[in-house]
Parts: structure tokens; sequence; C-alpha cells
């Protein structure tokens, strides 16, 4: 049996107002398969927001711009037309303790999200111990499929400790499968330039980068804790 739930809903309400008979054939029909991919992209939208498991619920007209706090309206709102997921292209968000980058990170994985596209939304320590478990467990291949994949990848709180070994090589095959392919976000406390000392390796740390910041937008928020403000 078809399901058209948006249809049905609508053909309910055509009927319930007494506009039914007041529409042409094609009027009615364009109404009614309106109704149904408005549904459906409603439906796959939600499915998205909750597979991505954000680590807060916000969204981009939700932001208080302040050049203050680095937050460039212009440059924002441009990034929100979602113009570098189709071109594969990341985005580094830096900053103190609380002035906002996880929620900065989250209201661009909910844009992501309204557009249609596959995000993923990860602590840097749960994601590394997720793949260590699906290694233990042999899943770790697909698990790094399913990551290369999606077209919105966000690591939080990434550099609040040195990388051991596995960890650099972990970090290095997810990027090195994105570049230019799919986007990635990134979010640390520490300033870009502090990254080499957190990834230890250099070989691995300058593939690491070289991937990452050449083509990247970056974001250095600034100021006091939000946290503090609230």
């Amino acid at each position: 049996m078809l399901a058209f739930k948006g249809m049905a809903k609508q053909w309910e309400s055509l009927v319930e107002t007494k506009q039914l008979h007041q529409l042409s054939l094609n009027d009615g029909l364009n109404l009614l398969l309106q109704a149904e991919a408005d549904h459906r992209q409603n439906n796959r939208e939600l499915r998205l927001l909750k597979a991505a498991q954000f680590r807060y619920k916000a969204s981009v007209p939700e932001l208080k711009f302040s050049a203050e706090r680095g937050l460039n309206k212009e440059q924002i709102l441009a990034l929100s037309t979602g113009a570098y997921l189709e071109k594969g292209q990341s985005i580094l968000i830096t900053g103190a303790t609380g002035c906002g980058k996880s929620f900065l990170a989250s209201a661009f994985g909910h844009q992501a999200c309204t557009q249609g596209k596959v995000t993923y939304y990860f602590n840097f320590k749960k994601l590394m111990f997720k793949l260590k478990t699906c290694r233990l467990e042999g899943t770790i291949a697909r698990q790094f499929t399913k990551l290369a994949k999606a077209d919105l990848l966000i690591i939080d709180d990434f550099g609040l400790q040195v990388l051991d070994h596995q960890q650099q090589q972990d970090l290095m095959e997810i990027i090195a499968d994105r570049h230019a392919r799919k986007s990635t976000i990134l979010v640390s406390q520490l300033p870009v330039s502090c990254w080499y000392e957190i990834i230890a390796e250099q070989t691995i740390a300058d593939a690491i980068l070289d991937h990452l910041v050449h083509t990247s937008h970056r974001i250095e928020l600034k100021g006091e804790s939000r946290r503090k403000l609230s």
C-alpha cells in the first residue's frame, strides 16, 4: 500500500475547508503534490537531525553577531548557504572555553540538515573511543566508510590532549578520506598554530593540516565565556 501522508493531510484540509471544488484539476493536483513533497522533505530533515546528535539545539538565526566576538555576519551567512559543502571545504572554529564554538558548529550542522545533507557530530574523545570499539568488534572499515560518506562531519573538543599513535592514524585516515570531497568542521580551544604539538608526529601533522588548513574557512571566536554571562 502506497503511503502519501502529505497528500492525505492536504486532501482532508481541502475537504474540511470546502475548497476542494473551487480548484481546477491542475491546481488541485499541484497542491497535493507540493504537500507530499513538503511532507517528505520535513521527515528527511527530522531524520537527519536525529542522526546527527548535535551537542546543542542551535540554528543560524539564533546567532548573535558581534565583531568583538569574532562572529562576522557576512562570513556566517555566506557559509550558511551551504556553498562550502558543495566544494568539500572545511571550517576551523577556535576560541577559549565557553565562547560559543560548539553552539556555532551545531548551528552550521543544523543548517546542513535543512539542506538535506547527512551530518554527524562527535566529541573528539568519544569519536576515538567509538573507533577503538569498532576495531575490537571488527567493524572499523564500515565505520570509516560511514564517516567518509557524510556530507558534513563535525569534530568538537579537538586538542584537549596530545594524540597517541592510533589516534594520529585514525584522524589522518578520516581527514584524507574526506579531503576535497566532503566538508569537516573542527572545533578547538587551541589556535591552529598549536595543532602540530597536539598531533605530535610531524609527518602525520603535516599531512592532516595540509588537507585542512589551506582551503578552510577560519573562525576565531573571542571574548568572555558566554556561560559566565548567562
